[in-house]
């Protein structure tokens, strides 16, 4: 798909497993100057691997300039060591792909602590994009007036984005988190009653945030309530959860493939590399 947004020529990977686990990867005989390589990187500690063995193989045959348009990027909410001997994942695997590549385009990164992705990845070119316009446009479709609610501080930047694009109210809630599954919601004495109400934020993997947030806006007895977030993992049994939970639309981009897949990152993705393109040329 970003290969027919570019109009650019497209083949694929080879990829063999080995009995024994190992993977062997197979490039197209012949590569021109300037390579992308495309791959969402969920289910990462294989990817990455074979990412690499990609990247050293092409270099070996003879390309100049090699992109990595990553839609999900994966190992960005480690930033910091917070027991003695955790590994700083964000800054590690940062580095390691920032060896390999001259430039990485992704979109929504987890970034706690740091302000731009060349912090995490110094690479030539690093880029990062949101996905709030286009998220914004297929809310547009579904709803004239929604509320749109963050379940953290980390949320705003996507949720007042998205609802200053057509000037919707939006709200921040409070969130305390005591592990992978429990979290802890909280919010104020809010407006809400009756509206269609949408909880937005950029990653949703086990849902748990996901899920109490949902069961604390009930009590405002919405015209409906819907989940929209960019990557959605919606890892186990989450998404019998938060229909559990009163969530009536559980909604996500095709960054990372999954049912919930209702609206694009393509055209925003082909625009980065379109202008990458002409800054590495």
């Amino acid at each position: 798909m970003l290969a027919e947004a570019l109009a650019l020529p497209c083949d694929k990977v080879a990829l063999h497993y080995f009995p024994d686990g190992e993977s062997k990867v197979t490039l197209p005989a012949n590569l021109p100057s300037t390579v992308i390589v495309c791959r969402s990187l969920h289910r990462p500690n294989e990817k990455l691997l074979e990412l690499i063995l990609v990247a050293e193989t092409a270099r070996n045959m003879g390309v100049k300039r090699l992109l990595l348009v990553a839609p999900y990027l994966c190992y960005m909410r480690q930033d910091i060591a917070f027991e003695p001997g955790e590994a700083v994942s964000q800054k590690i695997i940062g580095q390691l792909l920032a060896q390999y590549f001259d430039g990485v385009i992704t979109v929504d990164p987890h970034l706690h602590r740091i302000n731009t992705l060349k912090e995490a990845v110094p690479a030539a070119h690093a880029v990062s994009l949101k996905a709030t316009e286009p998220m914004a446009q297929y809310l547009r479709q579904n709803f004239a007036d929604p509320v749109i609610v963050g379940p953290d501080e980390e949320s705003r930047q996507w949720v007042s984005a998205v609802a200053s694009a057509y000037d919707w109210e939006f709200y921040i809630a409070e969130k305390q988190r005591f592990g992978d599954h429990q979290v802890e919601i909280s919010l104020q004495e809010l407006p809400l009653d009756g509206r269609d109400l949408v909880i937005i934020d950029d990653i949703a993997s086990t849902g748990a945030t996901l899920v109490q947030m949902a069961r604390q806006l009930r009590m405002f007895s919405p015209a409906s309530l819907s989940v929209i977030v960019t990557h959605g993992f919606f890892i186990g049994n989450a998404m019998a959860e938060l229909k559990k939970a009163g969530v009536h639309n559980i909604w996500s981009s095709d960054a990372i493939p999954h049912p919930s897949n209702v609206f694009s990152i393509i055209a925003l993705v082909a625009e980065a590399v379109e202008n990458l393109l002409a800054e590495v040329h």
